[in-house]
């Protein structure tokens, strides 16, 4: 009852609902994303049949569902048991390993698994022919918002793809999310401090979020992070972590104004939110004010983020674009985008 009355008296504050072409786009970005699980369960079952008939072949192939595995498939269905004539259909670079694809062929194949296996290869062909279909749609849906997808690609480890999941998830208004933060906090990425008392308690977890957002920028951290770039450096090997992901979540967000075009003001191919470089007051009292978290030079190495120093700046650098280097930097928000002073 109470909570009828603060939501009739306007008390709450309102969720975030996008407009109705974006939640379509949102039915395909995620149906896409479940066919696409659901086709990775599908090959990994076909792994398994191979393990139980003792057929080693994703050892001695990476992929195994290439055109030279899918042939080597297609003959074990069609009754093929020889491991030199099934080695013999490798293509290229894999004709270096004939003798581990000899070996990895050796086992015990029957008609028990060539039935299940084929049924299993129909199922992984179907899904990837709904993906195609889907791909076509999803690219028709996101044409109003080219320009903020084009935008978002520019984003070191974001395909376009990936973009279209970004839009059809967070939207193209940022009315919504006053600042990056608030963003972050919404996607969930932001882990929750629960402190008693001076003491630290749980595991300072994310929370449960958007699995699909999450999903897509996980993908992008591990891609970035093989990147010699500003976002490959952060992120390192270990996208899983919700700090991977993080560095994402500020730098899509306001990449394009409430109406849907680009901010024309902000330079390409740099990092789209940044703060002024807090100096350290000229008092005589200012060096035993500043606090030793806040006197630890930044760790990350960029021409975006110089490392500081001890006696004329404190810790809280963020990276600045190179244009707007010598001069702080200060973003406004209104109806028609981002801008700087």
């Amino acid at each position: 009852m109470w909570l009828a009355k603060a939501a009739g008296r306007q008390m709450i504050r309102p969720g975030f609902v996008p407009p109705p072409r974006i939640r379509r786009l949102r039915d395909l970005t995620r149906y896409r994303a479940d066919l696409v699980a659901a086709r990775t369960a599908e090959k990994q079952r076909v792994e398994k049949l191979l393990e139980d008939a003792q057929i080693k072949l994703s050892v001695a192939v990476s992929g195994i569902f290439g055109v030279s595995g899918r042939q080597m498939l297609a003959a074990l269905i069609g009754g093929q048991r020889d491991p030199k004539a099934l080695a013999q259909l490798a293509r290229g670079i894999m004709r270096r390993k004939l003798t581990t694809l000899q070996e990895a062929f050796t086992g015990h194949f029957t008609g028990h698994h060539a039935f299940l296996l084929a049924k299993m290869l129909a199922r992984v062909d179907v899904i990837e022919t709904d993906l195609a279909a889907l791909d076509a749609k999803i690219e028709q849906m996101a044409a109003p918002f080219t320009a903020a997808v084009r935008r978002l690609t520019e984003i070191p480890g974001i395909s376009i793809t990936a973009a279209c999941a970004i839009v059809a998830e967070i939207g193209t208004s940022m009315d919504r999310f006053p600042t990056a933060a608030h963003l972050v906090s919404w996607a969930k990425f932001a882990p929750g401090v629960k402190e008693s008392a001076g003491k630290k308690k749980g595991k300072n977890t994310t929370g449960h979020g958007n699995r699909y957002l999450a999903r897509v920028l996980g993908n992008a951290a591990a891609s970035a992070g093989r990147t010699d770039t500003f976002l490959g450096e952060r992120t390192g090997a270990s996208p899983a972590a919700a700090a991977a992901r993080k560095p994402w979540s500020p730098s899509a967000g306001p990449c394009w104004s409430s109406s849907g075009t680009c901010s024309p003001t902000l330079p390409p191919a740099t990092p789209i939110w940044a703060a002024t470089s807090t100096t350290a007051a000229s008092t005589p009292n200012a060096a035993s004010t500043t606090t030793s978290a806040s006197s630890k030079p930044s760790a990350i190495k960029s021409p975006f983020n110089p490392r500081p120093d001890h006696q004329s700046q404190s810790s809280r650098l963020r990276y600045t674009p190179p244009a707007a280097a010598a001069r702080p930097l200060t973003l406004r928000f209104s109806d028609q985008g981002c801008f700087s002073d």
